[in-house]
């Protein structure tokens, strides 16, 4: 079932009743949801208030409530961490006992996904895609050499310019970045939930201040597809910002249509499929991790 992502951007009063989530305006209610139709709900302004009985029906439906800072960015997600799952004890004490060959495995094939989907990025623009596909045969176990870092100093010139530099605390482009991401993290930690492991516990990212370090892992293939979407917007809106018209082309990539292992879907569906078999390569060699790709990306 496609699930609904929900970006409220302007003070309002959510409570919910019979299983809907109300969101009321100057104490009248404009609308109401199905809370087990929601997927992810992105609440932006300070004077938003929200209940507990609200907040306690997302998360029996799984639903990732994003909440944002004064510069409209996400900045912190809600999950449940023992409902997303029938099965969440023995999962999470299979995704503890991880070896390092397996965490090794699993981030080499992470980044070549990752590489490759840039390299699907650029070619869109036909720019020079040689030296991140010399790179993709440099991919070791582990990725003992940081092509992944490499391959990304290539990749951000050719796609923004050789002047562009990627900081997470700038505007314009950064800040679109950062929201996209920041979106796209919140839907892969969703499915990391329903899948019965801990986003917490990562392969790669591992640093003790975050709370998303599986999301951070899976994420980084995924990445592309907002790069693109935003050199999009870029191109026709030079140094856009991050407002309602801006942030609407990348919420709709949660449930844009994507081909997975032959498969078309959409891209929220494709990851519960992803972390299905996620979960089956720790066991299984041959699982060769495919992660989602765009049928078309455009504004």
């Amino acid at each position: 079932m496609i699930k609904r992502i929900v970006d409220i951007s302007e003070p309002a009063y959510l409570h919910s009743q019979h299983s809907q989530l109300c969101i009321d305006k100057n104490r009248q209610t404009i609308a109401q949801i199905p809370i087990e139709d929601l997927g992810v709900l992105i609440l932006q302004h300070p004077a938003i208030v929200l209940t507990q009985a609200a907040l306690i029906q997302c998360q029996h439906n799984n639903v990732a409530v994003v909440f944002c800072d004064e510069r409209h960015l996400p900045y912190a997600l809600i999950l449940p961490l023992t409902d997303g799952h029938t099965l969440h004890s023995k999962v999470l004490q299979q995704q503890i006992k991880l070896t390092v060959p397996i965490k090794k495995r699993l981030w080499q094939r992470i980044v070549l996904e990752k590489i490759a989907n840039q390299i699907h990025v650029l070619q869109q623009l036909d720019r020079n895609t040689k030296p991140l596909e010399r790179m993709l045969g440099k991919v070791k176990l582990g990725d003992s050499a940081n092509i992944e870092a490499q391959a990304a100093q290539q990749y951000w010139r050719l796609l923004f310019g050789p002047d562009f530099r990627r900081d997470t605390e700038a505007g314009g482009i950064n800040g679109l970045l950062n929201y996209g991401y920041a979106v796209m993290r919140a839907m892969v930690a969703r499915a990391i939930v329903g899948g019965g492991l801990h986003p917490t516990i990562g392969i790669k990212h591992c640093n003790q201040y975050n709370d998303l370090c599986l999301a951070d892992d899976l994420m980084e293939p995924l990445r592309p597809w907002v790069d693109w979407l935003v050199y999009l917007q870029n191109y026709n809106t030079p140094s856009p910002e991050v407002d309602r018209n801006t942030k609407q082309p990348l919420l709709k990539l949660l449930n844009a249509p994507v081909e997975w292992n032959r498969k078309n879907m959409p891209m929220m569906v494709a990851c519960h499929y992803l972390l299905a078999d996620f979960k089956r390569a720790f066991e299984d060699k041959s699982i060769k991790l495919v992660f989602p790709r765009p049928l078309s990306i455009d504004l």
